[in-house]
């Protein structure tokens, strides 16, 4: 089921883990009202690299994130997030920089595992700018 042009419901809802060990990874209505806003987002994201991106993660289910050893408190839970590679753009690091420096507005904006790995973005209603590294070194804020 599409929420957006080019995005599905099943791509922010499909997880390995969840099939796995038998978690129920359906998101409830106001949390699907969320994943639609934050396709929305992403919408403007593929726009502005302009290739299509490859939903990594999405929601994920207080038991499922937990599973996955995240906060309970993250942005996936509520259908704010999803990490994301586009490799015909170019690497995490370069579609942190072309973003950090574009118009688009986001809440966090996050280079996981430098220098491969993904993007994580969330959208929220009061969105922060926020843009974060967390690899090996740990969490700090990001620079070119």
């Amino acid at each position: 089921m599409n929420i957006t042009q080019h995005f599905t419901l099943e791509e922010f809802t499909t997880s390995d883990t969840a099939t796995r060990l038998q978690i129920d990874n359906v998101p409830g209505v106001d949390v699907l009202k969320n994943l639609v806003h934050t396709a929305e987002g992403l919408e403007k994201v593929r726009a502005f690299l302009g290739y299509p991106l490859k939903i990594t993660s999405g929601y994920r289910s207080l038991e499922l994130n937990r599973h996955v050893g995240s906060k309970d408190n993250s942005q996936h839970v509520k259908g704010e997030a999803a990490d994301f590679m586009c490799p015909q753009f170019g690497s995490p690091k370069q579609i942190v920089s072309a973003l950090v420096k574009s118009d688009l507005v986001f809440d966090q904006l996050i280079q996981e595992f430098a220098p491969q790995g993904w993007v994580h973005i969330s959208f929220s209603d009061t969105p922060r700018q926020l843009a974060l590294i967390i690899d090996h070194e740990g969490v700090r804020n990001w620079t070119a």
